[in-house]
């Protein structure tokens, strides 16, 4: 008898039992991802939703749903590879072997996230506020586990790394309600300062953007240049930029018509 043929039966009986027991598993373990990844996606946006209904700070949402998406995952796939009938001491061994390496290798994305966690409990700034940092200024867009995406006004996206963000001088316009305007314009010598005081707090009288208290100045210096008048005004956060803006205009508009020459003028700044 065909000794061959007893073998190839053997080999047929277990690869059957094989693909019998480990095929119905890979299967199961398949679906349990696929059911898995559609629960996590349903539960992540309702509880994004429930955020939005319980007014959870703008800044704090995308962290929260991302952490929330990212930990259920990792949840699903010890499911899964559990379901395939690994040892999960085993698989939990190797798991913490490249947690380690992993950790070492990204040693700047843990520090950016934790800089987020900082960002996020601090509050240095919220979504929606104007800040100036690491040598860019603009509205912050969203707060990443990451990065912090800034949107500047001539509407480019600036991505900064959460970690160099969280320790550096962060300047945030939108904090308080109100804020100065500071205006500088320089005039030769030779002009009539007390005149030129005069037309520019005329021109402070006439805008009513401008807060009474605390209360205006218009106070000079002399340089080797010229007499530097600078216009100091506080309002409300909204009209610092347009009355900055406006008040360069008004007052060469008014200096030329007065004969009071204008030798340097400076925009100031913040001018959102």
């Amino acid at each position: 008898m065909n000794t061959s043929f007893f073998d190839f039966e053997r080999y047929r009986a277990t690869l059957t039992t094989f693909f019998i027991t480990y095929g119905a598993r890979f299967l199961v373990a398949m679906l349990l991802l696929l059911f898995g990844l559609w629960v996590i996606n349903r539960i992540v946006k309702f509880i994004d939703r429930e955020m939005i209904v319980h007014h959870v700070d703008p800044s704090l949402r995308p962290f929260l749903r991302n952490v929330l998406n990212v930990a259920l995952k990792i949840l699903l796939v010890i499911a899964v590879i559990s379901q395939l009938g690994m040892e999960m001491t085993s698989v939990f061994a190797v798991l913490g072997s490249a947690g380690l390496a992993i950790g070492l290798a990204l040693q700047g994305s843990l520090a950016n996230f934790a800089g987020g966690v900082l960002i996020l409990a601090l509050k240095p700034f919220r979504v929606g506020d104007y800040i100036e940092a690491q040598g860019v200024a603009g509205n912050v867009n969203l707060i990443n586990i990451l990065n912090t995406v800034i949107k500047t006004p001539d509407n480019k996206t600036i991505y900064i790394p959460n970690g160099p963000l969280a320790s550096s001088t962060i300047v945030n316009f939108d904090v308080e309600s109100n804020r100065r305007a500071d205006i500088r314009i320089l005039i030769h010598y030779g002009n009539d300062i007390a005149l030129a005081k005069q037309l520019i707090k005329q021109l402070i009288a006439q805008d009513f953007r401008i807060q009474p208290e605390p209360a205006p100045q218009v106070v000079t210096e002399n340089t080797d240049l010229g007499v530097n008048i600078f216009t100091r005004v506080w309002a409300e956060k909204g009209n610092v930029g347009g009355i900055t803006n406006d008040f360069h205009d008004w007052i060469r508009a008014a200096f030329e018509k007065n004969n009071i020459t204008i030798a340097y003028r400076e925009p100031s700044f913040p001018v959102k």
